[in-house]
């Protein structure tokens, strides 16, 4: 294949599949039902739209310098859709999507695949699994939105994207980001001759200079808290992994009740969803015995970080890519009562909202696929030891949507867990309902569903 039919990922991209375990794949898990959909109209639906994205006729390989994206020579839509009979119940579906969470996509392909089950109980199952390099959760999303209308007879307007190569996109960003820190905000065309500044006497370029100063030393500070959070003690969380995975998902949940209870204790939805997995926690820990007042046990949480970047590496809407970074919120696993807790967790998540983290665990991220391998695993053990679950919090659509024209009833996703991280926390919003989705590795975890209920079970203690 020639140089000009492949294209290098970028660092951030690339990333995932240097930190790629066998008992800990980085693969997104996607859940629709949707009512009605037949396999025929499926497949035609992504013949069509869902192929307008041109990364995914790519598959990612390594090679000299890099991992680059290359064409799947005898690609075929019928390598990546799976029909699947049978009338399956709540359990029975269950069980079924935790047996595709531990089967490896094929790496001789495009690493994602869809697997429809057109009789399933309640409407049909729409399952996708896709490597994190191809996407984050809030591109995807963004493709669902375009993707899917709010009405049955509308079609979609705006969807596709060409897979150009930008091996610059990195060093631009680096470049932006070193003018934005340094920058004095002073035109060069108003200095003067002998670097004095006419009419200001040299406190203009003072100011800069202390500007630059204090942006210099609030990146050192930050960096080294950041490099210096104490790793999570010993817990039930933090066993070796089998590599053996089961998933779970609640029932839906009115959205209005979790913005009830946030508007009644000033604080955000998130906030009120982070406390109801530390309480689930708390709970795990008691029962393990474990010491909960000495505890440190930290949450990761992926940060967005699409509008913090400069404009001229921005993103264009409809683009697929990894953008975000992560925050490590510590969980107050020893608060006596819900409120103690979600206040808690309030105060910590303003102060990582202000910080530089989640742009610097980006750049952290990208470049593990750029240092030597050797050296790759104590990174990732350094940067993944400070968690022991990952929890995401994926707003939908506020309306219902329709996927080739057929109403979809529900959705769900399950995100991956990097490093010794063996349980991960999903929670979705769409159509005024919000739902949690658990993924545990056996080890950590032999009954997620009891996990679920302890989460659930948090709501009825504060006050709406």
């Amino acid at each position: 294949m020639s140089q000009k039919e492949a294209h290098l990922l970028l660092p951030a991209d690339s990333a995932w599949l240097a930190l790629e375990r066998p008992q800990n794949p980085m693969t997104i898990t996607v859940m629709l039902r949707v009512e009605g959909l037949t396999g025929a109209r499926l497949l035609e639906f992504l013949r069509i739209y869902w192929l307008a994205w041109e990364r995914f006729r790519f598959l990612p390989v390594r090679r000299t310098p890099g991992w680059w994206w290359e064409e799947d020579p005898v690609f075929s839509l019928h390598h990546h859709l799976e029909v699947v009979r049978g009338e399956f119940d709540q359990q029975a579906l269950q069980d079924w999507v935790s047996a595709r969470l531990n089967q490896p996509l094929p790496a001789y392909r495009p690493l994602w695949k869809f697997w429809l089950l057109p009789d399933a109980r309640g409407g049909a199952v729409l399952l996708l699994r896709m490597h994190h390099c191809y996407a984050d959760g809030v591109s995807l999303l963004g493709m669902f939105e375009r993707l899917c209308p709010p009405s049955p007879q509308q079609a979609p307007v705006l969807y596709g994207a060409r897979e150009e190569a930008d091996c610059g996109c990195w060093s631009r960003a680096a470049n932006a980001w070193l003018r934005e820190l340094t920058a004095s905000g002073l035109p060069r065309a108003d200095v003067a001759e002998g670097g004095d500044i006419p009419g200001n006497g040299g406190s203009s370029r003072r100011n800069a200079l202390e500007r630059a100063t204090r942006k210099s030393l609030k990146l050192v500070n930050e960096f080294s808290q950041f490099m210096m959070e104490p790793e999570d003690t010993d817990s039930c969380l933090k066993r070796p992994l089998l590599g053996r995975r089961q998933c779970r998902w609640s029932p839906p949940v009115a959205l209005d009740r979790f913005r009830r209870i946030a508007a009644v204790t000033g604080v955000t939805i998130n906030d009120v969803l982070l406390s109801c997995v530390a309480s689930a926690i708390r709970k795990r820990l008691v029962a393990d015995n474990a010491d909960i007042d000495e505890a440190v046990l930290h949450a990761a949480v992926p940060v967005d970080i699409r509008s913090r970047l400069p404009e001229d590496i921005k993103p264009e809407p409809g683009t697929l890519g990894n953008y975000f970074g992560t925050v490590f919120v510590p969980l107050p696993v020893d608060g006596e009562s819900a409120l103690e807790r979600l206040f808690r967790i309030k105060h910590e998540t303003r102060k990582l909202k202000k910080s530089w983290q989640p742009g610097l665990s980006w750049a952290l991220a990208g470049s593990a696929s750029l240092i030597p391998e050797i050296w790759r695993q104590p990174v990732a053990d350094l940067f993944y030891g400070k968690a022991s679950v990952v929890v995401s919090n994926v707003p939908g659509t506020q309306d219902e949507r329709y996927l080739a024209g057929c109403r979809i009833l529900e959705q769900m996703f399950w995100v991956p867990q990097a490093g010794d991280i063996g349980l991960g926390v999903s929670i979705v919003s769409y159509a005024g309902q919000v739902q949690f989705g658990i993924v545990a590795d056996e080890a950590v975890m032999a009954d997620p569903e009891s996990f679920l209920d302890d989460c659930l079970q948090e709501l009825d203690r504060f006050p709406s």
